[in-house]
Formats: C-alpha cells, structure tokens, sequence
C-alpha cells in the first residue's frame, strides 16, 4: 500500500502533486494499492471544500484511488492506541503547563542549547492517568524517548540516524484528546499497511519519529522511505504560497495542462528519463525513484511552457476543440496553428477568441473590411483558399496590401498570424459567424 495524505488547508502546490504522482506512480510499478488519506485533524486550519478540490485534482491527473478517508474518522483509534502505550508504559501523561513549558525553552535558550523536554513528568503512569481524568485536570500524553538511536535507509537521501535526544519525548495526544501529526500518520500508516512512503525531505525529521511510535505499538513490518528534495524558485529559495507557480490552481488558470505539469513535476531533479517528452503512463513503465538527484531542483517555468506546449500538440483535435467551445476537430487544429508563438491554453484562447468575436471597422482598414464582408456574405461556398481569394479579388478589386491587410483583420481579428490559406482551412465552414 501507498498513500497521498493531504492536509485540506489551502490550495494544492506543486511539491503536493509530485507527492502525489510519485506514490501513485511506485503503486502501479509494484501492483500495490494507493490510498489517499485526508489529514484532517487540525479543525482550526482546515478550509472547507478543500478535500473534495484535493479530490477534484487528482481526477484531472488521472490519479486513480483504490480507497479515500479523513483522519478524522481515526479519531477514536487513535485515542485508544495512545491509553494502551501509558497503560504499557511506553508514553506518560503530562500536566506541565505552557508557562513551565516556556520557561523550560527559555533555559534552554539562555544555555544556547536546543530544547528537549525536561522529563519532568516521566513517573507519571496509567494510575496518575485515571486520577487526572476523574479530576479532569489537563493533560497531554506524551511518548517516551527511544533509548537507541533509531536509523533507516531513505531511497533517495541515504542512510539516516537520529540519537534519541533528537527525537525526543514529544506530545502524541494534545489537551483537547486530538491526536498530534506524527501519531496519526504514524498509526494510520501502520493501520493501513503502507510499506513505502514517498513525501518531502521537510518530513525527514518527523521518520524517526515515525519508526519510534510503530515499535511501540508492535508493528514490526518494515517500511521503505523515500523524502523528496524541495523545490526552488528563480531565487533558489524554496517555493512558498508566494510564488504563484507553486499553486496547481494558478498553473490551470494560466492555461497548463495536466499532463505537462505531471511530465515537469516527474522530470525535477530526474536525469534519467529516456525522453523528454512522456505521460504518466510512460514514465510508469521506466521511472526509477532511486534515480532523483539528492540536490533541490529548480523550478523553471519556461521549460514547463515548453512542454506544455509539445503536450498540446500531441492532444487530440477534437478534444483541444471542446477547450474553445466547439465540438468539432477543426478548432483544434487552428488552435495548433498558433503554437509557434503561443505556449499555453490561456494564450491559445486569447488567440481564438478575436477570430470568432465581433470585428473592429474603425481602423485603417475600415473600408476595405468592410467591401471584403459583404463580398462574403454573398459567396458560395470555397473548399480551397485559392478559389475563395480569386473569387474576393474580382468581387472587390482589392489588390495587395489593400487586399491582404483588411481580409486577415476580417477573419482573424489580429494583423499578424499564420498563413492565411492554413487558418482558412479550419473556420471555412464557420465563415459567416467569423466576418461578423
């Protein structure tokens, strides 16, 4: 089993979705499940609709789900696993409040030394539990620190350790009884049986984390990491909500498609990939993970234009038609016309559209659209543009500039563009709505 786990508290970004991709894409390698989990259980940040445009995405991408839950429905688990560690004595109950706690940090931070919890309340057992819960005195549950340092082998960044100082006796159950991230993810993950987990490197400190909580609750299955280096902006920062290509939203509202996005999202940080140019499919017949670079890679957004644009060329016709508004394939074809100069769907659509709306008269060229027009109006039918503009050179008289000029303004609402005889090909069946 693999798993995407989300949390439904902003917009999808793209280190999401190349989470998301990589899981789906090793569960179709190994003939494994995929499971997407709604991490849910932080009420406070959680935005509603989000889950179901989490949801909605990964349809537009083509990412499959075997089985979909919210953490929240674990909720109950998640409490009776963390009682059974107190009751084994593998976690303790906590009373210290935030003004001790913060003092303690305070210490730590005037000896310039890292801050781990004092184990104050260390002898607190499941006696001391039942007292604070008859009382209903506050608490926390927190997991006792591991007494060995704790080490695994991460596919992509090698062999890690953390010493037991490092990963510390942290909260699993915070005073309101909701489970902190790394117990549920940690009991989920092992309730579901996820063998590889594929996420960002900035979850590598929470792993140790992670293998501690599953030892202590028996779980000796083991389970294969693999933390994704970040991605950087043109800055070489890491990307944030600032940087609008982070957000999958902002990336279709500028036109990309899902396939290049995907064919950009898999290639970051890959050297490997026999072309450059692939689908999902394709990358799931040759993609190794072990193969992404250690090293951040950099997002390029003019090298995703470039693939957006190569994926669009390679869309089918009729379907790149449904994208203007028409049902046939011929759209689709003028559409790839402009893809010399034009890389996104946005840019397409700002190309097609002053084809099929109402033209401008009041320009240079004013008089002669306007002879061209009612010429028109008043042709048969043309299959080749040759005929079509011997007919509206008798019909008109026009000659040279005076002819070509206004006729390309008239059908394509623009002064340049492709040939003329290409673009007639596509809107000679749509002519009269065109020269309106």
């Amino acid at each position: 089993m693999l798993r995407f786990a989300p949390s439904p508290t902003g917009d999808m970004h793209i280190g999401n979705l190349r989470v998301a991709l990589l899981n789906y894409l090793v569960a179709k390698q190994r003939d494994e499940a995929f499971l997407v989990r709604i991490e849910d259980t932080d009420k406070a940040r959680n935005i509603e609709g989000k889950d179901t445009e989490i949801m909605q995405i990964l349809e537009k991408f083509a990412i499959h789900h075997d089985q979909v839950y919210h953490q929240s429905e674990h909720l109950h688990i998640h409490q009776q696993l963390a009682v059974k560690l107190v009751e084994e004595g593998k976690a303790f109950v906590c009373t210290c409040t935030p003004e001790m706690l913060e003092a303690e940090r305070e210490e730590a931070k005037a000896q310039k030394r890292p801050y781990r919890y004092s184990g104050r309340c260390e002898t607190l057992d499941k006696t001391a539990l039942a007292e604070l819960k008859a009382n209903k005195t506050p608490y926390v549950i927190r997991i006792k620190k591991p007494d060995a340092t704790i080490a695994f082998d991460d596919l992509i960044k090698g062999r890690q350790e953390s010493a037991p100082f490092e990963v510390d006796s942290f909260v699993i159950i915070r005073a309101d009884g909701s489970p902190t991230y790394n117990f549920a993810c940690a009991c989920d993950d092992m309730l579901s049986d996820v063998t590889t987990v594929i996420r960002g490197e900035d979850h590598l400190s929470n792993t140790p984390k992670q293998i501690h909580i599953k030892r202590l609750l028996g779980y000796d299955e083991k389970t294969v990491y693999a933390h994704l280096p970040i991605i950087l902006n043109k800055e070489g920062k890491k990307m944030s909500k600032r940087d609008n290509a982070s957000s999958i939203k902002w990336l279709f509202q500028e036109g990309f498609i899902p396939d290049a996005i995907a064919n950009y999202l898999l290639l970051l940080g890959y050297a490997k990939a026999p072309q450059e140019v692939f689908t999902l499919p394709d990358a799931i017949e040759w993609y190794d993970i072990r193969e992404i670079s250690k090293s951040p890679a950099k997002f390029d957004l003019d090298k995703l234009r470039f693939l957006n644009r190569e994926h669009l060329k390679r869309m089918d016709d009729k379907k790149l038609s449904t994208v203007f508004g028409f049902a046939d394939a011929a759209i689709g074809k003028l559409a790839k016309l402009y893809l010399e100069e034009a890389s996104t769907i946005k840019e397409l659509d700002a190309k097609i559209k002053p084809i099929f709306s109402p033209k401008s008269f009041d320009n240079e060229w004013g008089e002669e659209m306007r002879i061209l027009q009612n010429a028109i109006e008043q042709a048969p039918y043309f299959e080749a543009f040759d005929d079509f503009k011997a007919y509206l050179n008798e019909k008109t008289q026009l000659k040279g500039k005076r002819f070509f000029k206004p006729l390309r303004m008239l059908l394509t609402g623009a002064e340049h563009g492709p040939e003329l005889s290409d673009v007639y090909t596509h809107i000679k069946s749509y002519l009269l709505e065109v020269i309106s």
